[in-house]
């Protein structure tokens, strides 16, 4: 009986890949004829160069480009006293394109962003991997741009784009370039600054909603370039590469311009341009985590004067409360857990409680705060753990003040 296969051929169809032709690559699609760049050549052969630059004068939405800010706060926050003392042509500016977000030794950089301030401007140089043979060279032309460097600024670039470049140079035998740098990722800075305010951190939403840079319509969502580079390989056409390029350049001129921004913001809290409550209050507690406990009281109270939602407003006044009584300055505290109480939260009850029995040694008032703790939990609309927490604190407590009352009445 005949097989499928030979009922196929009988029939005209082709069955395999050994009759169909190659793919066609036009040589008008090559990379070269759709972004401007050089092939240069570097000890593990040719590799191709796309160049841009920016005047010291540009600036990205509202930001300039430029670091113009003392890095004194960002240097204290990123624990690494480096990054004050570097003049700014010794920040590198990297982001990566891959070939998939696994991580691990098949994934690997095709594109690689990098941007340094030289002579005034900033130099922008991607590095592009025709073929996958290319990457020795890639890897090797990036090492000689950032010789010149002594730290890294990345966005997410502890937790990927350092370590997956870190795991390439190793597999073909090249020395790290970036090894001893000092590193700073803007990614957690972002979270610490805009969590409460935004809904996504993205790198893109951040130049949308903090710097008022939108991308133009050549921007590629970023979970399409794999396969965009994936079918460069199999058919040669570079036309698509286009907005991947794009893409991985505005990624790094939006870190430098995001770096210039951040440092302002931290190195001058008051100024009128930080216009946004939560920012206010971002900033007050990021500077509360370093120990400037007076400004960060400060920004608090600047914060608490500006809109915020009622939700806001009220996280804010109860880590201001707390700030306060760290500080020592009881009455402002005592000011703010009276007016938290009004509305009736009850960590204030408590904490009036607290200081009435500690710090007054004022039982009677001590115990009306929790018998009023106590009252305002059982009217409260609470979730059962919260409600059985509250109800056991509070009952112990009452326990302990009316003892000490009967004790203090003999």
């Amino acid at each position: 009986m005949a097989s499928l296969s030979d009922k196929l051929k009988s029939l005209g169809v082709k069955v395999g890949t050994t009759d169909l032709p190659a793919p066609k690559t036009d040589e008008h699609h090559e990379i070269g004829t759709v972004v401007t760049g050089d092939v240069i050549a570097t000890t593990a052969g040719e590799t191709f160069i796309h160049e841009e630059r920016f005047a010291s004068d540009y600036h990205h939405g509202h930001a300039p480009i430029k670091l113009t800010a003392s890095m004194d706060i960002l240097s204290s926050w990123a624990v690494d006293s480096r990054l004050k003392e570097l003049p700014v042509e010794s920040f590198a500016f990297i982001d990566t394109e891959t070939s998939g977000l696994a991580g691990g030794t098949g994934t690997y950089a095709f594109l690689i962003g990098a941007g340094r301030f030289v002579n005034g401007e900033f130099l922008l140089q991607q590095f592009f991997m025709r073929d996958p043979s290319e990457e020795p060279a890639l890897l090797e032309g990036l090492a000689a741009f950032l010789a010149p460097a002594q730290a890294l600024v990345t966005f997410n670039g502890k937790a990927f784009d350092a370590p997956l470049l870190v795991t390439r140079y190793t597999l073909h035998n090249i020395p790290v370039p970036f090894k001893d740098y000092a590193h700073l990722d803007l990614l957690p800075l972002a979270r610490r600054l805009w969590r409460d305010r935004l809904e996504s951190r993205a790198l893109k939403f951040l130049e949308e909603n903090i710097l008022q840079a939108p991308r133009t319509i050549e921007e590629v969502p970023g979970y399409e370039i794999p396969y965009i580079y994936f079918d460069y390989l199999r058919t040669g056409d570079a036309r698509p590469l286009k907005g991947v390029f794009y893409h991985n350049a505005m990624d790094v001129v939006a870190m430098a311009a995001l770096l210039n921004h951040t440092a302002t913001m931290l190195s001058d809290p008051f100024h009128e341009a930080i216009d946004h409550g939560l920012d206010v209050i971002a900033l007050a507690k990021l500077y509360e985590d370093l120990g400037q406990w007076d400004l960060a009281a400060r920004l608090f109270e600047r914060g608490l004067e500006m809109n915020l939602s009622e939700e806001d407003f009220w996280k804010a006044v109860s880590r201001l409360s707390v700030l306060q009584k760290r500080r020592g300055d009881f009455d402002e505290a005592v000011k703010l857990w009276e007016k938290a109480a009004s509305e009736g939260h009850i960590y204030a009850f408590v904490e009036l409680a607290k200081y009435y029995e500690h710090k007054q040694r004022d039982v009677k008032s001590a115990l009306k705060w929790t018998k009023s703790a106590l009252k305002q939990v059982k009217h409260a609309d609470l979730p059962v753990y919260i409600r059985r927490h509250w109800e056991d604190e509070l009952s112990h407590r009452l326990e302990r003040l009316e003892a000490k009352s009967k004790k203090f009445a003999v």
